[in-house]
């Protein structure tokens, strides 16, 4: 099962890491609030969500002792997990990668996705439904820019809005065909558009498992 992190959760389970490695314990509400410079109420809010998640685990009386349950989220001979940024936007040439850009992050199995420089995108709509790819979805995705017919990519259209589409290469024009009968095909002059990424995997978004 993945972990969506939003950047505020993020923020505070690397506090949580770092306050743990450092002194072998996690750190009071009281001193979590000071340093995150938020209420208790919202730390122990991040808390609760975090452990859900499966990235916390609570212990003791009152659940007051706090342990990292995969302490280092990233790929090492013991597991393979791995964080992927789910960008903010794509622009001309390759995916925005700088850390302002992220509008959250995925944990996924680096078992399964085993591509470097790996991103992810939130979907807007149902036009892919019926390839298993819904409304406020985050599609996992390799950078690219090629494709073979048939496959689902992220393309950029006139350098202005990033789209999910099976990919059709025609001799004068490039097709990109939906997979929901309400949209139509659309067609585009090759300077129209630029391939970003193949969709390499779907992942239910966070609003689904709220």
């Amino acid at each position: 099962m993945p972990y969506y992190l939003t950047p505020k959760q993020e923020r505070a389970l690397e506090y949580f890491e770092q306050k743990i490695k450092q002194t072998g314990r996690a750190p009071s509400l009281r001193q979590a609030a000071a340093d995150l410079k938020i209420s208790h109420t919202a730390v122990a809010q991040f808390i609760q969500a975090l452990e859900a998640k499966g990235l916390l685990k609570r212990s003791g009386r009152y659940g007051r002792i706090i342990e990292l349950v995969q302490p280092d989220r990233m790929p090492s001979s013991d597991d393979n997990w791995r964080k992927v940024p789910i960008v903010g936007k794509i622009n001309a040439g390759l995916p925005l990668f700088a850390q302002q850009e992220w509008d959250g992050a995925v944990i996924v199995d680096g078992n399964m996705y085993k591509p470097p420089n790996l991103f992810a995108l939130r979907v807007n709509g149902d036009s892919m439904k019926n390839a298993g790819i819904l409304d406020k979805d985050i599609v996992i995705c390799e950078p690219r820019q090629y494709a073979q017919d048939g496959e689902i990519i992220v393309a950029l259209i006139n350098n202005e809005e990033a789209t999910v589409k099976r990919f059709f290469l025609k001799k004068t024009h490039i097709e990109l065909r939906p997979e929901n009968k309400a949209f139509k095909t659309v067609k585009y002059e090759f300077g129209e558009m630029m391939i970003q990424g193949k969709v390499v995997g779907v992942q239910r978004g966070p609003d689904q498992f709220a």
